[in-house]
């Protein structure tokens, strides 16, 4: 059956919530069967898992930031089927993309403390960092999988899901063509080479601050004030797609943090040196005192945002529990299995066992692999399986609303939580932290994986795949990811080695093997009393309807990356509201979501261009041609006036192209 005319655009309700009665028709029609898993698509799918699974880990662990291969990966994909000229092939797509993409979130999961085992000097090989990852990325889809339709279909507008958006229209494009295509094909040829000259090539600052200005330093110096604003397009993207509402709570978030308790804890510094005592935080910047204190508040925020979505959506996970105690001990069949294909999950009882196998083999890998006794053993499954189930939809949420997944932030909650316990039951040492790293590495895997995974089944809902088949071949793309990132991480080991004094210096796992060595005594210091403060926060935000966890992602989130998706969440609102023909402020505004995914798309394809780059200059020792400018240049004032003068330019062009939308052509 041909795909009918609905596959020239994306239905006209497919960002809005629906009204009351109404249905949202996916662009490949429920009612027929479409080319989906096939040679063609597992095969590219794995490799591109393969490849972005290489180079994500290069990045993240030489950076501290791991490309987002999603969008990348989907250009790959249209670009494929076009010079190949497959027809029908959106489907297929949808299904390289759901495999590849499993190589980001595994490599946030592995990078972000595997090599903390190797930076504390502790017992690891390549079974350890490939089951940690393998095991914790199955938990992560297996958890996500009944809370599907809620997230996709019942709460269908009310999360702006940025990633999956651009995703979508990419994916678009290779069905429709025409102008559609080259307004996403030139915003994201503009964004990826302006992002990459800031990246990779250093013409000018990334981030824009205060001191620029001879006030703001003062300001910086005495009160530690500072405004950060990040000129990347890939982020006023991003913000335009968030819209205003939640790109303006996020940032109310980020400047309590900056704006409040950072100097307000300098202050109280003063008040305690008037008194004969001393200034703790005099010599501290403005940024070392939000990464040391200010931050934990918002940790403390995420995780009772967390809590308080796990009460909310108490009724989903009851009904997950009640759907599968039916179908595992009634055989009449359920009305999950008389839905349409689009609506076909992962059956209940199979998705239960293999939860229970996953579990079971979490288990076997602790005591074997890890060497635990059994009731160490015991406690550290329990731990991996109640935190990962908790903090599933907080990951869900946090990427339906900013694209953006707290991960490290829980990570690190899984660190604290995790070396309490093992101290406690006696698990201290060198055999304690390789625990706690392991169950953390598990544990941030898994957290990682529903993050990226909500975004690949929102794709499918827009386009109509079938969500058992992405589910399914989800697994096979995980192993392959877990496998290649295992493997690279034994080589750059081998090759470079991890840690502040290395050319690998993997920031994260290095902060995190920095907090569990202290952690692994009973003297233990924790910031107690900061996520209690994040925490009461939290729930008075949920008490005045504000998003908790939206508010806490900007107090955790460092505010260059926030301030940025303010301002695109502005130009949206412009765009959106300039005339008083609604016709024509929506065609701006669909305008606007093209240019803006093309940023995103752009900023993550020329990063990922970078990084091979530099990865390929560095093994073969070349003079690094992307970095010949003199880096001296970055610090300087001017740089950073002229990255907030290419800011305001590209804001300008974003604007001027989205306001060239009209309603008859869809432009």
């Amino acid at each position: 059956m041909e795909q009918t005319s609905s596959t020239s655009n994306l239905p006209e309700n497919a960002y809005r919530e629906l009204k009351p009665g109404e249905v949202y028709r996916p662009v490949m029609s429920p009612e027929y069967k479409f080319p989906e898993v096939t040679g063609w698509s597992v095969f590219w799918g794995l490799i591109m898992a393969v490849l972005f699974s290489a180079a994500a880990a290069y990045s993240g662990l030489k950076i501290g930031q791991v490309m987002e291969a999603a969008i990348p990966i989907s250009i790959l994909a249209v670009g494929l089927s076009a010079a190949f000229k497959r027809r029908k092939s959106l489907g297929q797509n949808v299904i390289i993309q759901s495999i590849g993409a499993s190589s980001g979130v595994i490599v946030a999961g592995a990078i972000f403390t595997i090599p903390g085992l190797y930076i504390l000097k502790l017992n690891v090989n390549f079974f350890h960092i490939f089951l940690a990852s393998l095991l914790g990325g199955f938990l992560g889809i297996l958890f996500l999988i009944p809370f599907r339709k809620y997230f996709v279909r019942d709460m269908h507008g009310k999360f702006p899901f940025p990633e999956a958006t651009a995703t979508t229209e990419i994916l678009m494009t290779g069905e429709t063509g025409g102008k559609q295509a080259s307004v996403l094909i030139i915003s994201g040829l503009l964004g990826g080479v302006y992002d990459f000259i800031i990246t990779s090539v250093g013409f000018w600052t990334e981030a824009v601050t205060s001191r620029i200005i001879p006030f703001g330093e003062t300001i910086a110096e005495k009160m530690k004030l500072v405004f950060k604003i990040d000129t990347l397009s890939m982020i006023l993207g991003l913000g335009y797609i968030v819209g205003l509402k939640y790109a303006t709570i996020i940032c109310a978030g980020s400047f309590l943090s900056w704006f409040v308790f950072v100097p307000l804890l300098n202050e109280l510094g003063n008040i305690i040196a008037g008194t004969g005592g001393t200034n703790f935080f005099a010599s501290m910047s403005a940024e070392q005192i939000f990464r040391d204190y200010v931050r934990h508040i918002g940790i403390g925020g995420i995780a009772m945002a967390g809590i308080i979505g796990i009460l909310k959506s108490s009724g989903i996970i009851g009904s997950a529990f009640t759907l599968a105690y039916k179908e595992i001990f009634h055989s009449k069949k359920s009305e999950e299995e008389i839905e349409h294909r689009t609506q076909k999950d992962l059956k209940i009882t199979y998705n239960v066992f293999f939860i229970l196998l996953t579990i079971i083999a979490i288990f076997i890998f602790l005591m074997a692999g890890v060497q635990l006794s059994v009731s160490n053993a015991i406690i550290s499954l329990l731990t991996v399986t109640i935190i990962a189930f908790l903090f599933t939809t907080v990951a869900a949420n946090a990427i339906a609303i900013v694209g953006t997944n707290p991960v490290s932030g829980m990570t690190l909650m899984t660190l604290i939580l995790s070396s309490i316990i093992l101290t406690k039951v006696g698990l201290t040492g060198p055999k304690g932290m390789t625990s706690a790293l392991i169950i953390g590495g598990i544990v941030c895997t898994a957290l990682s994986m529903a993050g990226g995974f909500i975004t690949d089944l929102k794709v499918g809902y827009w386009l109509g795949s079938t969500p058992v088949k992405q589910q399914s071949w989800k697994f096979l793309g995980t192993f392959v990811s877990a496998a290649t990132v295992g493997g690279v991480i034994l080589l750059l080991n081998h090759t470079y080695g991890f840690g502040p004094n290395s050319s690998m210096a993997a920031p994260q796992a290095s902060a995190m093997a920095a907090v569990i060595e202290p952690l692994m005594s009973a003297e233990a210091q924790v910031h107690w009393t900061l996520y209690l403060v994040g925490a009461v926060l939290a729930i008075l935000l949920n008490a005045l309807k504000i998003s908790p966890l939206a508010f806490a992602l900007g107090m955790y989130l460092p505010q260059e990356l926030n301030t940025p998706l303010l301002v695109g969440g502005l130009v949206a609102y412009f765009i959106k509201s300039r005339s008083k023909d609604e016709g024509l402020n929506n065609a701006r505004f669909q305008r606007g979501t093209l240019i803006a995914s093309g940023f995103i798309a752009g900023g993550a394809l020329f990063g990922v261009f970078g990084a091979i780059m530099k990865y390929v200059f560095g093994m073969y020792q070349w003079p690094d041609i992307f970095e010949y400018y003199d880096s001296g240049w970055l610090k300087t004032d001017g740089a950073m006036w002229l990255s907030l003068g290419m800011f305001i330019l590209i804001i300008a062009y974003m604007t001027w192209d989205s306001m060239r939308g009209k309603p008859e052509n869809n432009s």
